[in-house]
């Protein structure tokens, strides 16, 4: 299709305001189309009389948002990737290189190649609004900046400040980048474009900018000296591989660019090392697996949680909360942070106290980093109210339960809330382990009942399980489903059943590991194993800590009740219940804890405390396999047999959004996929000889029919 309107001048005397406005999509983003859109452009300023440029956006909160990933995906070779990358580099280096100062007027995402094109224009001015974000964060999707950002960021805003926004992929709001340097005025919205206007005009006449980094203080002109520069260098690389082990080739790549091209006096020269670098990281499986990734999180985007696409869910403007702890007023602050007034009910003031403090707790990180001003804390604090009541409940859309995990306490408390919300109103339970099914028994208006499973700590952990029982209607599942989204949360919705669908995966995980324990493979052995050469961000026994032992050993037991005898537990959890070990939150566990409650050393004496000898007899390949593989089976028999969800990208999403499964490797089945399932159940039938748990199942068999979890 022609771009023609999507990039248009508009004349303004001697000042030309070229508007960007994709025809064909909802935001800005640079496709070869609207590339070349913007060369034309660019032939018609040089060969105008125009004195000053200004680009503006024409979209609602989105100045450029990046590149097209479509077409990103769609690229296979080096060589289709050079010719697409140099001629993006080609054109924003005329853009640079044009005869009248440029300003990038930007309001919204400013994001990847948007904010390479802003970097190429000699001024920046953006928006105080808060969707307003820009930066960098092409390594996210396994590749680095290749329309110049590598080589224009440095010298705009030096070494240290370019590193840390690029190695991180950091979008940063525009206070922070006026403070960089990166932006150059910050305005209010509604005066953006009269702002560039004037600012354009005391341009006109003048030479163009040439705008190099001048470090300021003592320490920066050390830090930016020969010397300075090898020690930034040598830092970042620590810093990238400590928290990396290496999995993730893009950072380290940028940094070397930035190595070879920081200081060059030929820009040229320059883009052309960037480009031969953003080819070589571009092609690799973890940037296919990244850009996955990707695709997961969009497609939650377009979905509704219902197959019925006439089914829409009901605004949600009322919140009710039973149970204030840390999970309730993690839920009251995510919910209250996007405008929903928020009642919690307690059986105590106090409890009720402690479920608003640590919503405000969460609130006053936010201010104490500039995020959020004091006048926007105390109005989305005045969000929250509380009781140990039930008055103000017939006002609620939705009330979360999030008190203690018994059924018949559940039970009781459902059939006593009734009398007290509408009968449309939706309710939903926060339970991480008991049937859906049967909480529904205790309502009046199963219809309007569901789970609604957050993932601890709420604020950081973007997971909801949204969970469907037999009675749950499409409309309920529609109108928690996009209340999950606006909370900023990635739902997936799940069939009922045990453990619903990330703690039925864990589960064999982590029961795993207590096997390899008991039969003599060291606490910190399996564990390192895990995080260094997996990838993943904890080891299962720092997981079983985090999460609390005795959580773990309830579930494995509601598991085995489940699914009888192909469940085994390691002899030493029997003993570790009634040892009084819970892990982090008593600071007694698998591992020693400080007094705030940060991990420290694994805790020795618990190899004598359950008679167990270390052996380490047993390589970091079956530690990792018996685990991960266990896991592949046991999704399989959740997928084939109970239909917990229907499709593998559910899964793979659940798994990196609610354990963070490592991203790099797309997935738990795209890493099935990809190291092949016939392979997964040979070696799982190899394992199966010593430890018949790891049996693989004949739904496992099916999957491998088929060739794979992502093959229809």
């Amino acid at each position: 299709m022609t771009h023609q309107n999507s990039i248009r001048i508009v004349s303004y005397n001697e000042i030309a305001m070229i508007e960007l406005d994709q025809q064909d999509s909802k935001v800005n983003k640079w496709s070869t189309g609207m590339m070349l859109r913007l060369n034309q452009v660019i032939d018609e300023l040089e060969k105008s009389s125009y004195k000053a440029a200004i680009f503006i956006s024409k979209k609602p909160k989105i100045f450029i948002a990046g590149a097209d990933i479509d077409e990103i995906r769609s690229l296979k070779s080096v060589q289709e990737f050079d010719v697409a990358v140099k001629q993006g580099q080609t054109i924003f280096s005329r853009l640079e290189k044009l005869n009248m100062p440029v300003i990038a007027a930007m309001n919204g995402a400013v994001a990847g190649g948007g904010c390479e094109f802003a970097l190429a224009c000699d001024y920046r001015i953006a928006t105080d609004d808060s969707s307003t974000r820009i930066g960098l964060p092409e390594t996210k999707l396994g590749i680095i900046p290749g329309f110049g950002g590598c080589v224009r960021l440095p010298r705009a805003l030096g070494l240290a400040g370019a590193l840390d926004i690029i190695l991180a992929g950091k979008l940063l709001n525009s206070n922070k980048a006026f403070k960089v340097g990166l932006v150059d005025q910050v305005v209010h919205p509604n005066i953006l474009e009269k702002t560039a206007l004037d600012f354009a005009r005391t341009l006109i006449g003048k030479p163009k900018r040439i705008k190099r980094f001048q470090p300021k203080g003592l320490v920066n002109q050390i830090l930016e000296s020969p010397l300075g520069r090898g020690v930034i260098f040598s830092q970042a690389q620590k810093s990238v591989l400590k928290a990396t082990h290496g999995h993730y080739p893009a950072p380290l790549k940028a940094i070397e660019v930035i190595k070879k091209t920081y200081g060059f006096s030929s820009i040229e020269s320059a883009l052309e090392i960037e480009r031969k670098a953003f080819c070589e990281v571009a092609v690799t499986e973890v940037s296919k697996n990244l850009i996955h990734v990707f695709d997961l999180t969009e497609m939650v985007k377009k979905q509704t949680g219902v197959e019925n696409s006439s089914i829409s869910g009901m605004p949600i403007h009322h919140l009710g909360i039973l149970g204030a702890g840390t999970m309730g007023g993690g839920v009251a602050y995510v919910a209250a942070d996007k405008g929903i007034e928020v009642r919690m009910k307690d059986i105590s003031f106090d409890a009720v106290a402690k479920g608003i403090k640590h919503a405000r707790s969460l609130w006053e990180k936010l201010a104490k980093k500039r995020v959020i001003n004091e006048f926007e804390l105390q109005q989305r604090l005045a969000h929250v109210t509380g009781g140990v009541d039930f008055s103000d409940f017939k006002r609620t859309d939705l009330v979360v339960e999030a008190i203690v995990e018994d059924m018949e306490i559940k039970k009781r408390v459902f059939a006593e809330l009734a009398s007290f919300v509408r009968p449309d109103a939706i309710v939903v339970s926060n339970t991480s382990s008991l049937r859906v099914n049967e909480m529904q028994t205790a309502y009046p208006y199963p219809e309007n009942f569901a789970g609604m499973h957050f993932f601890n700590p709420v604020d950081k952990m973007p997971l909801v399980e949204v969970i469907r029982g037999d009675k749950t209607s499409d409309q309920t599942i529609a109108t928690v489903f996009e209340l999950a989204k606006k909370m900023g949360k990635m739902p997936v919705v799940v069939k009922d059943g045990p453990g619903f669908l990330v703690n039925r995966l864990l589960l064999p995980y982590m029961a795993e590991a207590a096997f390899l324990l008991q039969e003599g493979q060291s606490i910190d052995f399996v564990d390192k194993a895990y995080v260094k050469h997996f990838g993943m961000p904890m080891g299962p026994f720092a997981l079983m800590d985090e999460v609390g032992l005795d959580v773990c050993i309830k579930v494995l037991k509601i598991f085995k009740k489940a699914f009888g005898d192909r469940i085994e537990i390691a002899p030493f959890m029997q003993e570790l219940e009634t040892s009084g070990k819970l892990g982090k939150k008593n600071k007694n566990g698998f591992y020693q804890y400080d007094e705030k409650g940060y991990r420290k050393e694994v805790d020795q004496t618990i190899y004598s405390q359950f008679k167990i000898q270390i052996k380490n007899s047993l390589s970091e390949k079956e530690c990792i396999e018996r685990g991960i593989f266990a896991m592949v089976n046991e999704c399989a028999r959740a997928m084939v047999t109970d239909k917990i969800v229907n499709t593998s990208d559910e899964v793979d999403l659940a798994m990196i959004m609610g354990t963070g499964f490592p991203p790099f490797r797309g997935g738990l089945l795209k890493y099935a996929d990809h190291y092949g399932v016939d392979q997964i159940q040979n070696a799982l039938k190899g394992y199966s000889i010593k430890a018949p748990r790891l049996e693989p199942s004949p739904e496992l068999g099916e999957i491998v029919k088929k060739g794979g979890f992502y093959k229809s």
